[in-house]
């Protein structure tokens, strides 16, 4: 790659179901970009969570017949991936400079720029929440709305920065070990999905620990250090004015912060849904819940499911189509009880 925004695209349609791999240059590194359907649609960019990508992350959310029938009938889909995270992914040279939370955000915008996008809506999972949220924070122009599941937007909790150190010091010594599998499926599922002497595994959790296998650890190191660095963004929140929907589930052990971070925004432009027996990974868990909240969503940018809207848009998303009552609980059909309650409890 001869500059800056240069890229490779490589053809792997039959590993990613017609899906296309850009490998984008970045002043951070490189990055893994599958893109998948028609370019001239609405662009949605997903981000993942710790030590996944796009299959692990949001496989399930886009296997969902009804919820890939309105994602895929309306959007051209851009999954990036954390630097080294991508299928396949060789060691990442330990003499590279590990990139902060800023740089992550500023590769989405070199990312974008490559592929000629405007304005986009963006989907992440918790710290793929957080680099998206930040990325919206910094570029407010490019991001029309967040669809953010189990997010992060305070500092790490001391809890946390402990749990971060052990799996950080555990990656280094034992690399993807037994235990660190069971610290991030902790992360990612609920007790029902994890399984127990009494309960078998799932077969979700089971997949995840054979695509975690994938994974270099000195690769998930730099991207949980710079997770660990990452900054309180909760200030800025109030300056975000582009719609955003939240998903917790009540099992995750992120569900505080998300709660904080849904009451923090403006309730204007902000709508939490809570999912019941539920881990943080609600697109791998239960899919399904995201449905109806994402529909209703999505039709204040004039997208719907195809059998209620027989053209694909072609058109930008427009923002000043959005009524604010349709992120509005009773409008999507939830019964939640209210935020102020759920903070003041946590």
């Amino acid at each position: 790659m001869a500059d800056s925004y240069g890229a490779v695209s490589v053809d792997v349609e039959t590993i990613y179901l017609g899906g296309k791999e850009h490998r984008v240059k970045t002043a951070s590194g490189v990055v893994s970009v599958i893109v998948y359907g028609d370019r001239e649609k609405p662009a949605l960019i997903t981000y993942p969570d710790l030590a996944l990508n796009h299959m692990s992350c949001f496989q399930g959310l886009f296997f969902c017949p009804e919820a890939a029938s309105l994602l895929l009938h309306n959007f051209c889909i851009y999954h990036i991936s954390p630097p080294g995270h991508e299928l396949g992914a060789a060691p990442i040279c330990p003499n590279d400079s590990a990139p902060s939370a800023d740089d992550l955000a500023d590769q989405i915008l070199e990312v974008l720029n490559f592929f000629g996008l405007g304005v986009v809506m963006c989907m992440g999972v918790t710290a793929g929440a957080y680099i998206l949220t930040l990325f919206a924070m910094k570029h407010r122009e490019r991001v029309l709305g967040l669809i953010l599941v189990s997010p992060l937007c305070k500092a790490p909790s001391w809890s946390e920065w402990f749990y971060n150190k052990l799996i950080s010091k555990l990656l280094y010594y034992y690399g993807m070990c037994g235990v660190v599998k069971e610290f991030l499926l902790q992360r990612y599922f609920s007790k029902e999905v994890r399984g127990n002497v009494e309960i078998p595994e799932s077969d979700i959790a089971q997949a995840c620990r054979r695509l975690l296998d994938e994974r270099q650890s000195v690769n998930v190191m730099r991207f949980l250090d710079a997770i660990d660095r990452r900054p309180d963004i909760s200030s800025g929140l109030k300056k975000l004015k582009c719609r955003t929907l939240i998903f917790i589930g009540d099992q995750s052990p992120f569900y505080s912060e998300a709660v904080h971070m849904a009451a923090t925004l403006d309730r204007g432009y902000c709508a939490l849904v809570e999912v019941q027996a539920c881990g943080s990974m609600v697109t791998e868990e239960q899919p399904h819940a995201m449905l109806i909240p994402m529909e209703y969503f999505l039709m204040g940018y004039g997208l719907y499911r195809p059998c209620l809207f027989s053209e694909s848009p072609r058109s930008p998303l427009s923002p000043s189509c959005i009524a604010p009552e349709l992120l509005s609980p009773e409008s999507m059909g939830l019964k939640l009880k209210p935020i102020k309650t759920r903070l003041s409890a946590a």
